[in-house]
């Protein structure tokens, strides 16, 4: 356990924080700043937001001596991603009234508006509140919002699933009022109960937790990048159990070897739904008790596990739920994707999976998702599903409501983008990056639809365009964009200079290699053509593109 006199400041930021409060009532009085106190920029991440300012004008700002355009993103929490389509006017009348108007779509199935202020904080959460809508620990050093398989059609035990996410999420919260203090009026909140908090303590986690839960035979959760990740297991359509895993996390720091991408490693079964809530929450109180508290590259739960070994870690959990995990059962995934255009469940009810390039919804010439999502959304005939791959599923639709969808769809552009987008693009994830993140050090969602349009006619040159490949691209190494997990990942070193990856499986088992370091967008496409042509050359049957390039950088090593 770390030693009090070497905790890294942000631990006394939160222990100090009076349950989250800081001084961000004052901080927000402070009209004479677009910014928040240093001390409070912590705390605002446990209520569901991050300070970023527009790094586009910062030279322009700092010409003119203006401070750098401050502003804030917003991020929901969505427990298995859905909203009704009442909810989803709420969501497109506050983006247009208090962000940029851009509704984002995150690899963690939910939804986040950029640009801001800080006047419109409160006003923003407020209306967020009325759509029963909040942004409670959807950041900072506590459990994220729960991850789940989102289309329904994968299985008729779906449901059961999907309100496990909840309950681990509502287990999860933090139990200070402080959200309700600062952001909503004390008559909306019906009932203030005593704040202890038996899981977090008044010192919450060495840092973010995040948690999925997948559904065989699709891992589209990715469940495995994780760090406490749950298998449902069925066996005679009945839902037995599930798989626990921990200790998944892509974030690494460029030229620290201490730091690195890992998956989560098998703990053990489970066969009930009691039991997986205990172990998810014990697996929590060890990290809580065994993390490091020093060094916050080193504090997610993937080095704890390494630290005191997986069989120790397991063993400590087993002590506190008081039960011993069962042996692992058999599990089997064979895709790693949404499955778009139409589909139908075991009850009828129809689910159109839209194409949302990089999770960016707005309007675009000759496309407009965002109008046309909303009108779907005011026929009243539609719920909204996200997906991890930065998608969104109008859901639960009726066979007589179909039609009408469907005409919204062809009329709005969106079932054209859709079907017509091409299969590298439908596979391809992004994170935000610049203009808005502070960590990233190149473009990733501005700039990989282009770089993708440059690789297509070269996956037509060697017949390749209908291949599921997945390509993934991160500003920086933290690994938001899941660039470490996929066939083909570029992570950005400076602006316009990425390290090429290559040899993950489409299957999200296995993570990808550096294979070339500081490439610019030439030396990507050289380098991809000539991977391409000893793909097609030198492929066993039905071996992926990701199960090649494992297979030729490990003859290159031998």
């Amino acid at each position: 356990m770390t030693q009090k006199n070497n905790l890294s400041p942000v631990e006394r930021i939160k222990t100090e924080s009076n349950g989250l409060r800081g001084t961000l009532k004052e901080s927000l009085l402070d009209d004479y700043t677009g910014a928040i106190r240093e001390d409070d920029q912590n705390l605002i991440k446990f209520h569901g937001m991050y300070q970023q300012d527009d790094r586009d004008r910062r030279e322009e700002r700092i010409a003119k001596k203006l401070e750098w355009l401050y502003s804030f993103m917003i991020r929901l929490r969505l427990p298995g991603g859905f909203l009704t389509g009442d909810q989803w006017i709420g969501l497109h009348d506050i983006a247009g009234e208090h962000s940029t108007g851009v509704i984002k779509v995150t690899t963690r199935q939910t939804i986040q508006l950029h640009g801001i202020l800080k006047s419109h904080i409160r006003p923003t959460i407020q209306q967020f509140n009325l759509q029963h809508l909040d942004s409670i620990a959807a950041c900072g050093d506590v459990n994220r919002n729960v991850t789940c398989t989102s289309n329904p059609s994968e299985s008729p035990l779906h449901q059961q699933v999907y309100e496990l996410a909840g309950k681990i999420s509502e287990m999860c919260l933090p139990k200070t009022k402080a959200y309700y203090d600062l952001w909503i009026d004390d008559e909306l909140v019906v009932e203030r109960k005593a704040e202890e908090d038996p899981l977090y303590q008044d010192r919450y986690l060495p840092r973010k937790l995040k948690i999925g839960i997948a559904i065989p035979p699709n891992n589209d959760v990715d469940v495995f990048i994780n760090d406490i990740a749950l298998i449902a297991v069925i066996e005679n359509d009945e839902l037995v159990g599930y798989n626990i895993a921990a200790g998944g996390g892509l974030g690494a720091t460029h030229g620290n070897e201490a730091t690195y991408a890992r998956l989560a490693s098998l703990l053990g079964f489970v066969d009930s739904e009691e039991k997986a809530l205990k172990a998810v929450y014990e697996i929590i109180t060890v990290q809580r008790d065994f993390g490091n508290r020093s060094d916050r590259k080193l504090s997610r739960l993937k080095y704890t596990i390494d630290k005191l070994g997986i069989e120790e870690y397991k063993k400590e959990v087993e002590k506190r739920t008081g039960f011993q995990f069962e042996p692992v059962r058999e599990f089997t995934f064979t895709q790693r994707k949404d499955r778009y255009g139409w589909v139908q469940n075991h009850e009828g009810k129809w689910f159109y999976t839209v194409f949302v390039e990089h999770g960016r919804i707005l309007d675009i010439e000759g496309y407009s998702l965002k109008t046309g999502l909303l009108k779907i959304a005011e026929t009243g005939k539609t719920n909204f599903r996200f997906t991890c791959n930065q998608n969104l599923i109008l859901s639960d639709i009726t066979e007589n409501d179909k039609a009408e969808i469907e005409t919204l769809l062809t009329e709005y552009g969106i079932a054209h983008y859709t079907e017509n987008a091409g299969a590298m693009r439908k596979n391809s994830v992004a994170c935000v990056a610049l203009n808005t993140c502070s960590l990233a050090l190149a473009e990733a969602q501005r700039y990989l639809p282009d770089l993708v349009t440059k690789i297509e006619p070269v996956l037509e040159k060697y017949g390749l365009q209908n291949d599921d490949i997945t390509i993934r691209m991160t500003g920086c190494p933290n690994g938001c964009g899941r660039s470490p997990n996929a066939e083909i990942g570029l992570i950005g070193t400076a602006y316009g200079k990425y390290n090429l990856h290559i040899g993950g499986d489409r299957l999200g088992m296995r993570l990808n290699t550096k294979y070339k370091e500081n490439l610019g967008e030439d030396e990507i496409l050289g380098s991809l053509d000539e991977l391409f042509k000893m793909y097609v050359e030198e492929r066993l049957p039905e071996e992926t593109l990701g199960d090649f390039s494992h297979r030729y950088l490990s003859l290159e090593k031998a």
